[in-house]
C-alpha cells in the first residue's frame, strides 16, 4: 500500500538536503562580532573602516538579521560618501544575499543590479571576479522566485567569467548551483552532468574539501536516479576526504546521503551510524531542520530493523518537531513512516489513522502545487489563444499582400535593385571606415609604445645620472673636502694664532663641516645608499624616519611581505622616487599633520598606498595639471605598467594607491 508513497517521500527528503544546515556557528560569529566592534571603535582609514563595517554586517546575519540590514545601510552611506565604488558593490551584494534568504526577492534583485553598477565603475583588480559572484546570486534569487529561465542564464553568465578567470573554487560552487537547479526541474541527467563538472574542477584544485563536496553532490545526483550502487562509489570517495573542519552544512548533507544509500542497499547498521552522526552534528549546532530530518531517517531504520519501540519514540518526537515548526514536507515523511511502522507492527488501526492524516497533509501540499500548475496552464492557454488570433490576422494580411504583389511586381524588382545598390555602397563605405579606424588605432598604439619607451629611457638616464653625480659628490668632492679639513687641522697644530684668528679659524672649520654634511645630504637624496645596499624596505623606512626627525610631517610607515623578498632594483628605485615625490607634495601643499606610507607584497603583485589627513583637493584638476612632479609620478607608474587610483575631497585628506606586477 505504501511503496509508491514511500518512494516519493524519500525523493522529497533528498530535495531538502541543501537547506538542512541553517543555524550553525552562532558562537563563533559572536566572537567575530565583538572583535570587529572593538576594531571599529578605534581610528581607521576609510577603506579599512568600510571593509570592517561590511564584515560586521555579514557576521550579524547569523545572530540578528534586522541588525545586519541596518549595518549594511550604514556601510552603504559611508561608502557612497567616500566614493569607494568597489566596497559599495560588495556591500550591495551581501545585502541582497540577506534579502534572498529572508524571501525579499524583488529588493534583492534591485540591490544586485546596484552591485553590478558600482563594480563596473571600479578599477579594482578583483572587480570582474566579484561581478561573477553577483551573477551567481542573481541566479539564486531568480531560482527561488521561480524565474527558472533567468536563473539558468545568470548561473551560466557567472560560470563563463569564473572559467575566464580560472577560479576553480568558484567554478565548483557555480556547477553545484546549476546541478541543484536542474534537480528542482527534475532533469536528473543534467543534475549529474554539472555535479561531475564540479568534480572535474575539484581535480584541478586538488584539495580535500573540494573533493568532499563534489563527490557528495555527484552521489546525490545519482541517488535521484535510483543509481544507488554507483552513488555508493562516490560517497566512498567523499568519505576518504572527510574532515570535521569542513562546513557543517556539507557534513550533514554527506551523512544523510550516505545513510540513504546504505538503507537502499540494505546496509541498515551503516545507515543507522550515518543518520546518528548527522543528528549529532545538527544537535551540536542547534540546527532544528536537520535534527528533525535525522530523526525521521533514524526512525525508518529502527522500523526496518524491527526495533519498533525505538522507532515509535523517535518518529513521534520528529512528528512533533515538524508540526511545531510547520514544516509540511517533514510532516508528510513523519506520518508516512509512522503509518508503515504500525502496519509492520500489526497495529492496523493506528496505521490507518496515520495514513489518513498523511493523505490530508500530502493532498494539501499537492493542492497548492496543482493550483500553481493550473494557474500556469491558464496563462499558457490565454497566450496560445492570443497567438492563434495573431496568426489568423497575419494569414489574412498575407493574402492581401500577395494580391498587391501581383500588381506591383515590377516596382518591387526595381526597388529591390536600388536598395541592393545602396546597401552595397553602404557596406563598402563602412569597410573603408573600419580600415581607417584600425589604422588609426595602430598608430595610437605605436605612439603610446614610443612614449613609454621614451619615458623609460628618460627615467633610466635620470637614475643613471643621479647615481653618477651622487658617486662623484661623495667620492670626489666629499674626499677633497675631507682632505682639506684634515690639512687645516694639521696646520692648526703648527701655527701660533691670536685669539681673534683662532676664533675665525674655528668658524671656518665649522662652515667646512656643514658643507660636508650638506654635500652628503644632497648625494643621499640623489641615490640613497640604503636603497642600493639594503633594498626598498629599509630605504623607505629610513626616508620616513628622516621626515619624522625633521618635524615637517609625522609619517607612519608600514610594510607587509617585503622582509624576505626584495624587488628588482629598477622597480625599487622607481617606487622610492614616487613615494619621495608624494610625501614632498604632502609637505608642500597638503597642510597635513600626519601621513601613512604602506607597501604590500602579495605573490607577484606590489601595492603602495600614501594617505594624509591634509586639506585635500578636487581630483578633477589632475587632468589639467602641468606640474613636473605629478607628470613624473604618472610617467614612472606608466613605465612600471601599473594602475593608479587617487581619492581626495576638499577637507577630507588624500589617498593615492598604485599597483604593479613584479
Amino acid at each position: 500500500m505504501y511503496t509508491e508513497m514511500y518512494s516519493a517521500c524519500m525523493r522529497l527528503f533528498l530535495l531538502f538536503l541543501l537547506t538542512c544546515g541553517s543555524g550553525f556557528n552562532v558562537i563563533a560569529q559572536q566572537k567575530l562580532i565583538d572583535s570587529l566592534e572593538k576594531e571599529l571603535a578605534g581610528t581607521l582609514h576609510d577603506t579599512v573602516r568600510a571593509m570592517s563595517m561590511m564584515r560586521l554586517a555579514v557576521n550579524y546575519e547569523g545572530v540578528d538579521t534586522g541588525k545586519a540590514a541596518k549595518i549594511y545601510k550604514q556601510t552603504l552611506e559611508f561608502c557612497l560618501n567616500k566614493k569607494l565604488d568597489y566596497i559599495t558593490g560588495r556591500t550591495y551584494h551581501n545585502l541582497a544575499i540577506l534579502q534572498n534568504v529572508t524571501g525579499k526577492y524583488k529588493q534583492a534583485l534591485i540591490n544586485l543590479d546596484s552591485a553590478i553598477y558600482f563594480l563596473n565603475k571600479s578599477n579594482h583588480p578583483q572587480a570582474e571576479y566579484r561581478k561573477a559572484t553577483v551573477y551567481t546570486e542573481m541566479g539564486n534569487v531568480s531560482r527561488f522566485s521561480n524565474d527558472f529561465k533567468k536563473a539558468a542564464e545568470y548561473y551560466i553568465k557567472g560560470i563563463v567569467v569564473f572559467e575566464k578567470l580560472g577560479k576553480a573554487t568558484s567554478l565548483i560552487t557555480g556547477y553545484i548551483n546549476l546541478s541543484s537547479f536542474y534537480k528542482e526541474q527534475y532533469e536528473y541527467e543534467k543534475q549529474e552532468l554539472y555535479a561531475k563538472k564540479a568534480l572535474e574542477q575539484a581535480r584541478v584544485l586538488n584539495t580535500g574539501d573540494a573533493y568532499f563536496k563534489a563527490y557528495t553532490f555527484v552521489a546525490l545526483a545519482l541517488s535521484m536516479q535510483n543509481k544507488y550502487e554507483q552513488a555508493a562509489l562516490y560517497i566512498d570517495s567523499a568519505e576518504k576526504n572527510y574532515a570535521d573542519t569542513y562546513s557543517q552544512e556539507v557534513l550533514v548533507s554527506f551523512h544523510l546521503v550516505a545513510g540513504h544509500l546504505n538503507m537502499n542497499l540494505h546496509q541498515l547498521d551503516e545507515a543507522e551510524e550515518n543518520f546518528t552522526k548527522s543528528f549529532q552534528i545538527a544537535e551540536k549546532n542547534k540546527a532544528s531542520f536537520s535534527i528533525t530530518q535525522s530523526r525521521l531517517q533514524l526512525g525508518r531504520i529502527f522500523s526496518l530493523k524491527k526495533e519498533f519501540k525505538k522507532a515509535e519514540e523517535v518518529l513521534l518526537k520528529a512528528f512533533e518537531e515538524a508540526k511545531s515548526g510547520q514544516e509540511a514536507s517533514q510532516m508528510v515523511i513523519a506520518l508516512e513512516n509512522l503509518a508503515r511502522l504500525y502496519e509492520e507492527k500489526g497495529d492496523l488501526k493506528k496505521s490507518l489513522e496515520y495514513y489518513k492524516e498523511f493523505k490530508i497533509v500530502a493532498d494539501s501540499i499537492s493542492s497548492d502545487q496543482n493550483k500553481k500548475y493550473a494557474s500556469e496552464l491558464e496563462v499558457q492557454y490565454e497566450s496560445e489563444k492570443k497567438e492563434n488570433q495573431i496568426q489568423q490576422l497575419e494569414a489574412q494580411k498575407k493574402i492581401q499582400e500577395l494580391t498587391i504583389s501581383k500588381k506591383n511586381n515590377l516596382n518591387y524588382v526595381l526597388f529591390g535593385a536600388v536598395i541592393t545598390a545602396v546597401l552595397l555602397m553602404f557596406l563598402l563605405y563602412r569597410t573603408y571606415q573600419q580600415k581607417q579606424k584600425l589604422q588609426q588605432q595602430r598608430i595610437n598604439e605605436l605612439e603610446t609604445e614610443k612614449k613609454l619607451a621614451a619615458a623609460e629611457a628618460v627615467l633610466r638616464g635620470e637614475e643613471k645620472e643621479r647615481t653618477r653625480l651622487a658617486k662623484d659628490l661623495h667620492d670626489g668632492l666629499g674626499g677633497m673636502l675631507s682632505g682639506i679639513k684634515y690639512s687645516l687641522n694639521t696646520m692648526k697644530g703648527n701655527l701660533i694664532m691670536t685669539p681673534e684668528n683662532a676664533q675665525a679659524f674655528e668658524r671656518s672649520m665649522e662652515m667646512l663641516d656643514n658643507s660636508i654634511k650638506e654635500m652628503r645630504r644632497v648625494a643621499h637624496n640623489m641615490m640613497p645608499e640604503a636603497l642600493v645596499k639594503f633594498g626598498l624596505d629599509t630605504a623607505l623606512r629610513d626616508f620616513c624616519s628622516d621626515i619624522n626627525r625633521s618635524g615637517a610631517l609625522h609619517v607612519n610607515y608600514q610594510s607587509i611581505g617585503l622582509e624576505s623578498e626584495m624587488p628588482d632594483q629598477t622597480i625599487s628605485i622607481t617606487i622610492y622616487r614616487i613615494v619621495q615625490e608624494l610625501i614632498h607634495n604632502t609637505i608642500k601643499h597638503a597642510q597635513a599633520k600626519s601621513a601613512l606610507v604602506q607597501i604590500v607584497k602579495n605573490a607577484d603583485q606590489l601595492s603602495v598606498t600614501v594617505e594624509d589627513d591634509g586639506k585635500g583637493f578636487d581630483t578633477n584638476i589632475l587632468s589639467a595639471s602641468k606640474g613636473m612632479g605629478w607628470s613624473n609620478i604618472q610617467n614612472r607608474i606608466g613605465f612600471l605598467k601599473g594602475k593608479l587610483d587617487v581619492h581626495s575631497q576638499p577637507g577630507k585628506g588624500t589617498s593615492v594607491m598604485f599597483e604593479i606586477q613584479t
